[in-house]
């Protein structure tokens, strides 16, 4: 069974930067897919940036140009530079990847979220 495990959530004043960070542990062929979700109260929850090996980042418009998604595929690791923070970036971080088991089955895994409040 594949874990994510996602840390450096907290409290930050509009403007500020803070660091996600997720790692996977567990058994596992691959992963292909890693990337970051995000939903704040009474929301859905909603894709904040991906990325996939040999692809280019994607990341939501309200987010581009401010944060930056890396992984690390050796690690198994995926992070968040978050940069310029508002107010309206207020949420529950979720990480995600698309895993691939050792039996071949296709995985869909998530964290269990990380809160991100922005002080304005």
């Amino acid at each position: 069974q594949v874990q994510l495990v996602e840390s450096g959530g907290g409290l930050v004043q509009a403007g500020g930067s803070l660091r996600l960070s997720c790692a996977a542990s567990g058994l596992m062929r691959s992963i292909g897919v890693m990337g970051w979700y995000r939903q704040a109260p009474g929301k859905q929850r909603d894709l904040v940036a991906l990325l996939e090996s040999g692809e280019s980042a994607k990341y939501a418009d309200s987010v581009k140009g401010r944060f930056t998604i890396s992984r690390d595929y050796a690690k198994n690791t995926v992070s968040l530079q978050m940069n310029r923070l508002k107010p309206e970036d207020t949420a529950v971080y979720f990480c995600n990847a698309l895993v691939t088991t050792l039996g071949f089955r296709v995985d869909d895994v998530w964290g269990q979220g990380t809160q991100v409040t922005v002080s304005s």
